[in-house]
């Protein structure tokens, strides 16, 4: 019967576009996440405390893992190299997605796949799988992976951190602003195509730094929250 034979066509068009789908779209997608999302959870602070300190650095200070709180507990030199390596592997999730997407899916904006691994690459750093999902803020990863998809909207950001920590020597103030204030610039000095997704994807990043801030807020609140220079408790 016709009618039998055009149900029986549309099934058949049905199963020939579902493996379609999954192979041009689900599978490079998840590879792209898996990629980026693997390397924004490398701990490098913790990586760094447990060699050259030969301890935990989440016994310290805060607990967390990031720059600032491996600053204040093993120095200098390994706060700068956390923060250096954390920006680096953000920038490179972001290169790699770009890179994987534009052999795996080259109809897919380039800004599109690169949003799309920063934020798993940041989802990463904040959730490790190495260290039972419990990871750092995201400041210096999304700073790199900012610094990859909108360089003058990641430096516009990063002088509104320099500004605030000048003003209240509070690194969690001043990460919260950058962290606000990057969707705004890149709204702002983004040129070129600007494919929705970029756009949510950097809001999406950076709530979930604010949102990371959550015990810095209360202890701002409480007025207990450590200033940069400020003495260390006795």
């Amino acid at each position: 019967m016709p009618g039998s034979r055009a149900t029986h066509a549309a099934r058949q068009r049905v199963l020939t576009v579902r493996p379609h789908l999954l192979n041009s779209v689900v599978v490079p997608l998840a590879g792209i996440a898996i990629a980026a999302y693997l390397l924004g959870s490398i701990p490098t602070g913790y990586l760094l405390y447990r060699i050259f300190r030969r301890q935990d650095i989440r016994s310290f200070g805060s607990g967390n893992i990031g720059a600032t709180n491996v600053l204040r507990a093993g120095g200098k030199g390994l706060g700068l190299a956390t923060f250096a390596l954390d920006v680096l592997k953000g920038c490179t999730a972001v290169w790699l997605g770009s890179y994987l997407a534009s052999h795996w899916m080259p109809s897919l904006p380039l800004r599109t796949a690169g949003a799309f691994a920063a934020l798993c690459a940041v989802l990463g750093h904040m959730f490790p799988i190495w260290l039972r999902f419990r990871g750092g803020k995201g400041v210096a990863t999304g700073f790199g992976v900012f610094l990859a998809v909108s360089p003058w909207a990641a430096l516009s950001a990063f002088g509104i951190f320099l500004i605030a920590l000048m003003l209240s020597r509070y690194v969690s103030v001043s990460s919260i602003l950058a962290a606000f204030s990057f969707p705004i610039f890149a709204w702002l000095l983004v040129t070129g195509p600007r494919p929705p997704f970029f756009f949510v994807a950097g809001a999406l990043v950076s709530l979930l730094i604010i949102v990371k801030h959550h015990q810095n807020i209360r202890r701002l609140i409480a007025g207990t929250e450590s200033r940069i220079g400020a003495p260390k408790p006795a």
